[in-house]
């Protein structure tokens, strides 16, 4: 989505309000992300006093599987983001700020940015989610295995003295 920021940077008190879905069901290398659904994205951006603000929240369903035990999972998150937008910039090093050179502004990657950056590292199924057994791969959440724990060969010697 491309919002015009030329009125917003040239006229104090100035708002446009935005509300778009995303689709981000697949990227443009050919990986397929788990949002079955588009994000909803809403947000404003506004001229306070020569500040130019943009806000924008994010509802996401995570529709994938689990890290630990491959389970199905659908998890729904909300985001809030805030971006300070200038038009120039004094100090080139300044993170906090972002350069808007075309005022002709796509919000699409930033969107996208800011929620790959704050999902979860690991998506599991529940917090205490027992994952796979590395040996026979049954789901521990739904049943105990007979394997027997594998020793590592380091301390094998111990166990011979325990055994004896």
């Amino acid at each position: 989505m491309f919002i015009e920021l030329e009125p917003i940077f040239n006229n104090i008190g100035e708002t446009i309000s935005f509300d778009f879905p995303l689709d981000l069901s697949e990227c443009e290398y050919n990986c397929v992300f788990p949002f079955k659904t588009p994000v909803m994205v809403k947000g404003v951006v506004k001229n306070t006093a020569g500040v130019v603000e943009l806000n924008m929240e994010a509802e996401i369903v995570y529709d994938g599987l689990c890290d630990r035990c491959a389970d199905n999972v659908k998890k729904e998150y909300s985001y809030s983001f805030e971006h300070t937008l200038v038009s120039s910039l004094n100090n080139e090093e300044n993170d906090e700020l972002m350069l808007i050179e075309d005022m002709h502004f796509e919000i699409d990657p930033l969107i996208t940015e800011d929620i790959f950056l704050s999902l979860p590292t690991k998506i599991l199924c529940s917090d205490d989610c027992k994952g796979l057994c590395p040996q026979c791969g049954t789901n521990l959440n739904n049943s105990s295995c007979e394997c027997k724990k594998e020793i590592d060969p380091r301390l094998a010697a111990l166990r011979e003295l325990l055994d004896n």
